[in-house]
């Protein structure tokens, strides 16, 4: 998992990258491509 200071970038790696919001922290997740997770705050 990276951790990133801008997510925007991080977003755009796949098509299957969300960005969510747990316990105030953001992550990009993606179920097909777990190698694309990444985490900021």
């Amino acid at each position: 998992m990276k951790v990133s200071n801008s997510l925007k970038a991080l977003k755009k790696r796949h098509a299957n990258c969300k960005v969510v919001r747990r316990k105030g922290r953001t992550y990009v997740i993606n179920k097909t491509n777990p190698r694309f997770k990444a985490r900021q705050g």
